[in-house]
């Protein structure tokens, strides 16, 4: 199954390119999509992004609709996947879109892995825990995450077990989409920006 469309920024020669997917609730284009992939671009990394054939239906028909089965949601990342270079690879992708990409960048070889924001758990249900292939996952991987996630706090996820092969960068005062609260005296800008700095730190050594 194609992925109804791929969208590009950046250099399509580039050294490494990045592929993203969409969260469960917001298209590849969304505001945050689109500044991960312009960031990055700007840092000199090809960025490709796509959408999950429920995410593309809903932009033919405007109808709003829960995600995929994961069996079909795992068939069409590996779609997009089959149209690159995996040893020039890097996968993954906003909350769902991270997690689909974590569980499938083992077996497709790929170079390594970024998720913006990982949903470790449904918010309020801390013990629905989405982890047991982190503790195992050999692939180089990145986890952005903000500080009081629900989906995933720092206090949650620094008590579990991860591979060693996983780094967590931190976005102070961030919630799942790295948007500090005021008080802070924090912008969304300055952690997306954080967030930006740490991919292309990542990228750049691997």
């Amino acid at each position: 199954m194609t992925p109804a469309n791929i969208q590009f920024d950046g250099d399509k020669h580039a050294a490494l390119t990045v592929l993203l997917a969409h969260g469960a609730g917001a298209p590849m284009d969304s505001p945050f999509m689109g500044a991960m992939a312009e960031g990055l671009a700007a840092r000199g990394f090809g960025v490709a992004r796509f959408e999950f054939p429920y995410m593309a239906k809903r932009r033919q028909d405007g109808k709003r609709r829960g995600p995929d089965k994961a069996d079909k949601l795992l068939e069409s990342y590996q779609s997009a996947i089959d149209q690159f270079d995996p040893a020039r690879l890097i996968i993954g992708g906003k909350s769902l879109g991270g997690r689909m990409a974590s569980m499938i960048a083992d077996t497709a070889g790929v170079r390594g892995l970024v998720c913006l924001g990982y949903p470790f758990h449904p918010p309020g249900k801390p013990e629905k825990m989405r982890t047991s292939h982190l503790e195992t996952l050999t692939t180089p991987a990145l986890i952005l995450q903000g500080e009081r996630d629900t989906f995933g706090t720092r206090a949650d996820v620094e008590a579990y077990k991860l591979s060693a092969s996983i780094k967590v960068h931190w976005l102070a005062d961030g919630d799942h989409s790295f948007k500090p609260r005021k008080k802070s005296g924090i912008t969304e800008t300055d952690n997306l920006e954080v967030a930006l700095n740490a991919l292309g730190t990542f990228l750049s050594a691997i």
